[in-house]
């Protein structure tokens, strides 16, 4: 209810329902367009949050739509994915109770704040009175009565309060759209809500209800550095870009076709940028790094100069900063957030990704690259489609990964959109998959989070109702979240799960095996009795039947043959349907001809560790810190 006071109007709420109503009226534009920026709140209830935000969702169903999810993680992990397929101008909240339910969510932060992604964390949290304490699931610290287990979201968020008094919601909750809305600073927003604050009334100043509008600017490069941009490109014999996820976040995968075309300049790909350029682009050369092709990385040994777009510099990006060879290489960063644009010593564009693109557009013109490192490039990427086309087909009885990834790509339209995490699986999606849009790849594989991929395709799903969603993933991550697949049927909506049975952790497997570790503790297997060890039988866990009691409809595919036809079933279903099909482990994909810097024992008896540490301390004397600021 609204009444007048000597300070204005003012609405008499508890804490939750002010929250709800504010977030109701927050909005993001870009290039002229409108959106809700908080279209809806995932939620598990439980005694610290189910009295005040449960009950206001539940009064105000039409200033949020409530979704209820099954793992507080994994609602996060769609949040994100949401947020990813809306290029970061809309997300979700995600609301739990006090303690676990809470702490469940702080990995989805983590793995929010890593990938620069927008979303709104609404813990339930302990009395700020204190008048019961200790709580159910309150932890106790001796040494400091304020804190709680909420803390724990401090250092992965972008932005943590806790909302000790109503009034406190006014300004801590505008500060929390700034941060969701800012490009360069966003990530998890975390307000801790004690459950006491959140059931508690306050007059409410009407304003704090009016429509906001949050700007998400395209900051242009300043003039000096963009010219000390240009004079170092208009010098390069062998320049590359390096184009990483702020080209897809800015919508900027047009503007760099456009400048790729006219100047010539090889375009590489990071894991997040993988979709940037589509591919047959003349200037597409695939990924680059680690999990990248041998034609991206042969360039990138021999770049002079390499312009990063919207790339954080990822380990695997830079092979553990190996790749980069040239000893006079130099780096221009083009990177909405300073701290990103100043790595590798780099020039630094603090800008948006389609502005800076555009800016060294036009700044270049008449400049193009020689026609023999473009020649050479044309001639790197023919050979590598070669050995990706040969790694679709000829393996048997069981098929390889790589001949599902491309059983996939055949049976996909262009705007379905294959959603993957951690595993071996993204590794081989970055060197084998041929994006056509920009949209089209979602591989989460800044925090590689296992359990990511199906709340991942959900929230994906629910951003892009319109777009087919194809979920790939493997035993290892299915085990640990598969949950959100009864959401998904709960909400109608359809999503295709392909689901890779292997029997372990194929990927860190390989992993054991390069560093000397002999795939210790990386197959499902019975303990043998006579051994002691892990190495029996392999466990008859049946993950198809497990997806059938999520509701799913499930097809038990039988070689490739079988799922080629099995995944034309699921694509045109019209409920969320599970395709289940074995693979071989051992068979691996295309060699990147990149390396990874994973430490290996310095002193060991076992001769596989002892041969891997050799070869370990022959890569290290490649690597470099890339500190060399670039000629003046």
């Amino acid at each position: 209810m609204t009444t007048s006071t000597s300070l204005g109007q003012v609405r008499r709420l508890t804490t939750a329902q002010a929250l709800v109503a504010f977030l109701a009226q927050q909005y993001t534009e870009r290039d002229g367009v409108e959106q809700r920026l908080i279209e809806g709140c995932f939620g598990i209830f439980g005694h610290g949050n189910i009295a005040g935000l449960g009950q206001a969702l539940l009064e105000r169903p039409d200033d949020l739509t409530y979704y209820q999810a099954r793992n507080e993680q994994a609602m996060v992990h769609a949040a994100v994915a949401y947020a990813r397929t809306r290029r970061r101008l809309s997300t979700l909240a995600c609301t739990a109770s006090v303690g676990p339910g809470s702490t469940n969510m702080v990995t989805g932060a983590a793995l929010a704040t890593v990938n620069r992604l927008p979303v709104l964390l609404l813990p339930g949290d302990t009395f700020a009175s204190r008048a019961a304490s200790p709580l159910l699931q309150e932890l106790e610290q001796p040494y400091a009565a304020d804190i709680t287990v909420n803390d724990t979201f401090r250092p992965v968020s972008r932005f943590f309060d806790r909302i000790w008094r109503p009034e406190q919601l006014l300004s801590s909750a505008v500060q929390a759209m700034r941060v969701l809305t800012d490009p360069a600073e966003t990530g998890a927003v975390t307000l801790c809500l004690p459950q006491d604050v959140q059931a508690e009334a306050w007059d409410f100043p009407e304003e704090f209800f009016a429509r906001r509008v949050w700007h998400v600017r395209r900051p242009a490069p300043d003039e000096a550095s963009l010219a000390a941009a240009v004079r170092l490109l208009r010098g390069a014999r062998r320049p590359l870009i390096v184009a990483g996820g702020g080209v897809i976040h800015s919508d900027a995968s047009a503007a760099l076709a456009e400048f790729a075309a006219a100047t010539g300049v090889p375009v590489a790909v990071t894991q997040a940028g993988k979709a940037a350029l589509p591919h047959g682009h003349p200037a597409a050369v695939g990924a680059i790094g680690h999990t990248g092709s041998a034609a991206a990385n042969a360039l990138a040994r021999d770049a002079d100069v390499v312009i990063g777009i919207g790339t954080r510099w990822q380990d695997f990006t830079t092979a553990s900063r190996t790749l980069f060879a040239d000893p006079r290489v130099a780096f221009v960063n083009l990177n909405i957030a300073s701290f990103d644009a100043a790595k590798q010593a780099g020039v630094s564009l603090v800008a948006d990704a389609r502005a800076g693109i555009q800016a060294l557009g036009a700044a270049l013109s008449g400049w193009s690259a020689a026609p023999e490192w473009r020649e050479r490039a044309a001639g790197l990427v023919r050979g590598w489609d070669a050995v990706a086309d040969a790694a679709f087909t000829g393996h048997r009885p069981l098929p390889a990964q790589s001949e599902i990834i491309g059983a996939l790509r055949d049976a996909m339209d262009e705007r379905d959109v294959v959603v993957c995490a951690a595993g071996s699986m993204p590794g081989d999606l970055h060197k084998l998959w041929r994006p056509s849009d920009p949209l089209g790849y979602h591989v989460e594989y800044g925090y590689s989070c296992m359990g990511y991929e199906i709340a991942g395709g959900l929230g994906v799903k629910m951003a892009a109702p319109d777009r087919e969603v194809v979920v790939l993933v493997g035993d290892g991550s299915y085990l640990m979240m598969a949950q959100e697949i009864a959401t998904a049927v709960a909400e109608r909506l359809k999503l295709v799960v392909v689901l890779v049975q292997n029997h372990g952790y194929a990927s860190i497997g390989a992993l054991s095996e390069s560093v000397g570790a002999d795939r210790f503790g990386t197959r499902y297997r019975y303990r043998d009795p006579a051994t002691g060890h892990l190495d029996g039988d392999t466990l008859p866990v049946d993950l198809a039947a497990n997806a059938a009691s999520l509701g799913a409809d499930v097809i038990r595919a039988q070689g490739l043959d079988g799922f080629r036809e099995a995944l034309a079933t699921a694509l045109a279903a019209e409920r969320t349907t599970v395709v289940h099909v074995e693979t071989d482990p051992l068979v691996p994909a295309p060699d990147s001809d990149a390396w990874w810097d994973v430490p290996v024992a310095e002193v060991s008896a076992l001769p596989s560790t002892t041969t891997a540490r050799a070869a370990y301390e022959q890569q290290k004397k490649a690597q470099r810190p890339l500190l060399t600021p670039p000629p003046a």
